[in-house]
């Protein structure tokens, strides 16, 4: 029951992920999460963000956002990025996430989805049958408190951690070819 929890992959950040390796293996479109994923809770894009989305393009990569939040948040983050979207997706139930499978070109195995958080993107994606990359999520300045939710996610995780035969699923596709263990 919890491998239905389990990313098919673990990074730092979507920095840490070879997008070209991915491609390479046959991959065509990603879906994305916003807040903590892509920026802080909130946040608009950022100048790196929005980068980051044009060079997945230049790959050959479709990207779509897919995000529980209104679209007046969801199109305020895309105002510089040329990406597709789902808002009020109702994470993590799969009907979203093959909505936007179809969106991508109906294949659902050459799709991954990211996100940072267990119960929501990734145990959304699993349901859906579609790979997932958990990142770490990303805190604003100065926040300590990590609240219950994350607390129980990292017990989810320290069985993730145990499991060799749940990880690196999709290959070796960090950059820094290290894997942390700890989120």
């Amino acid at each position: 029951m919890l491998r239905l929890f389990y990313p098919w992959e673990y990074a730092e950040d979507i920095y840490g992920i070879d997008y070209r390796k991915l491609f390479a293996r046959g991959f065509r479109g990603l879906i994305f999460d916003i807040d903590n994923t892509l920026v802080p809770h909130g946040a608009d894009s950022t100048p790196d963000v929005d980068a980051f989305f044009r060079e997945l393009k230049d790959i050959g990569f479709q990207t779509l956002v897919l995000s529980n939040n209104d679209e007046e948040r969801v199109l305020r983050f895309l105002k510089n990025i040329d990406a597709l979207y789902i808002c009020d997706a109702n994470k993590p139930y799969p009907k979203s996430y093959h909505k936007a499978v179809d969106m991508l070109g109906g294949d659902r195995k050459k799709v991954v989805c990211i996100g940072d958080q267990v119960f929501t993107d990734i145990f959304g994606a699993n349901l859906s049958g579609i790979p997932s990359i958990l990142v770490h999520f990303i805190r604003k300045p100065g926040e300590t408190d990590i609240g219950i939710r994350r607390k129980t996610e990292q017990k989810v995780l320290r069985f993730y951690w145990r499991s060799k035969s749940m990880r690196h699923r999709l290959g070796d596709i960090l950059l820094s070819g290290k894997e942390e263990g700890v989120i």
